[in-house]
C-alpha cells in the first residue's frame, strides 16, 4: 500500500530543518496507537531536543483541535505533556518534544510499582484540581450508553456470533441502566479517558510523561483511577489495588476533591465506573480486530473479561449481566 503521507510529511520537515537542526535522514517510526495516528521520531542537533516526535494525524479522522486544546491545559495544571513546537492542522502534523520511550507498562513490577504509582496519583489530583465545567465534553448518559452499546454490537454479536434474545437484551440493558446511574452520580472533574500503563512514561522530572488525552472530557471521578489500577495491560492483586485506590483517595479528599466521606462508597464507584469501561473496552478490543485489521488486542481480552465478570459477580444488581460475561467465558475456552 502506498503511503500517500509520508511525502507531505517529509517536506514539512524539510522546510522545518533549519530552525530545529532536524536530521532528516533519522526518521523512524516512533509508535502507532488503536486510532488513525502514528508517531515518528527523529534526531536534531538542537541542544535542548536531541530528538523529537512528529505526530502525523490525518485531519479526516484525527482532527488537531481536540489534542491541541487538552495538551495546553493539562500543561497548565502542571502536568508533564507534550510541548507543541510546530504545528501543521491544515495536513495533521504536529512537531512534539521527546517524552522519551519507557513506558509504564515496561517498568513497574513489585519493586516500582508503589514510587510509580504514587507519581501517577500525583498527576491525576492535579488535573483533577484544575477541573472546570464546560471547558471539555460532557461524560453523559448518551455516551455512556455509546460505549456500552459497543460491548454486544461488537464484543458479543460480532466477535462471538451471540444473539442475545429480547429478554435477555432487556436484563442487559437494565444493568447497562444501573451502572450509568452509578456513573452519573459521581462527582464531575477532568477524564483523561485512557491514563494507562501504555500511555503514562517514565520520565526523569515531573514524571509521568502524560499521552494520548485528546479523546478528554468531564465525568467520573473514578474513571481514570478505574483505567489506571483496573488496567487492560497489567494486573495486580486485588489487595494491592485497593491500598493504591485508598491512597487516592486520601490524597484526593486533603487536595479537597469532591470524594465521598466514606471510602467503601468510593471504592464501589471505582468498581462500577472500571466495569463501564471494560464492557466499553471488550468492544472497542473487538471492533479493533473486525473492522480495523487489527489483531494485537485479542491477547488483552481474557484479562479484560475477567475484571468484568469479578465485578459483575460481587452486585446483585448485576447478576445478570455477570452471567452473560461468564457465558462468553465458556467460548473463548
Amino acid at each position: 500500500m502506498i503511503d500517500t503521507r509520508l511525502a507531505p510529511l517529509q517536506n514539512w520537515l524539510k522546510a522545518l530543518q533549519p530552525k530545529w537542526q532536524l536530521d532528516l535522514d533519522t526518521l523512524t517510526p516512533a509508535s502507532a496507537d488503536a486510532s488513525f495516528r502514528r508517531y515518528f521520531r527523529i534526531e536534531s542537533k538542537n541542544p535542548e531536543f536531541g530528538t523529537l516526535i512528529i505526530m502525523d494525524a490525518p485531519p479526516q479522522h484525527e482532527p488537531l483541535d481536540a489534542f491541541i486544546k487538552v495538551d495546553f491545559l493539562l500543561a497548565d495544571a502542571g502536568l508533564n505533556v507534550p510541548k507543541i513546537l510546530e504545528q501543521n492542522s491544515q495536513e495533521g502534523f504536529l512537531l512534539l518534544n521527546d517524552l522519551g520511550n519507557e513506558t509504564y507498562l515496561a517498568k513497574l513490577n513489585l519493586e516500582t510499582a508503589n514510587d510509580l504509582y504514587q507519581d501517577a496519583t500525583q498527576a491525576l489530583i492535579k488535573m483533577q484540581i484544575a477541573s472546570k465545567p464546560d471547558v471539555l465534553p460532557n461524560y453523559d448518559r448518551a455516551l455512556l450508553q455509546r460505549e456500552l452499546d459497543l460491548f454486544p454490537e461488537w464484543y458479543l454479536k460480532k466477535h462471538l456470533g451471540i444473539e442475545l434474545d429480547n429478554q435477555q437484551q432487556a436484563l442487559l440493558q437494565k444493568s447497562f441502566d444501573f451502572i450509568i446511574e452509578n456513573n452519573l452520580a459521581q462527582a464531575k472533574v477532568y477524564v483523561h479517558r485512557d491514563y494507562h500503563s501504555r500511555n503514562l512514561m517514565v520520565t526523569s522530572k515531573n514524571n509521568p510523561g502524560v499521552l494520548d488525552f485528546q479523546d478528554a472530557v468531564y465525568g467520573p471521578i473514578t474513571y481514570d483511577a478505574a483505567s489506571l489500577w483496573r488496567d487492560a495491560y497489567i494486573a495486580w492483586p486485588e489487595e494491592k489495588v485497593i491500598d493504591w485506590v485508598i491512597r487516592f483517595w486520601e490524597q484526593g479528599r486533603k487536595a479537597n476533591l469532591p470524594m465521598p466521606e466514606d471510602f467503601g462508597q468510593f471504592y464501589r464507584d471505582f468498581e462500577w465506573m472500571g466495569l463501564q469501561r471494560h464492557l466499553k473496552v471488550l468492544g472497542i478490543f473487538a471492533r479493533l480486530f473486525h473492522r480495523d485489521g487489527k489483531d494485537g488486542y485479542l491477547k488483552d481480552i481474557p484479562l479484560v473479561l475477567e475484571y468484568a465478570i469479578a465485578t459483575a459477580s460481587r452486585y446483585i444488581e448485576l447478576k445478570p449481566l455477570a452471567r452473560i460475561l461468564e457465558s462468553t467465558r465458556v467460548i473463548k475456552e
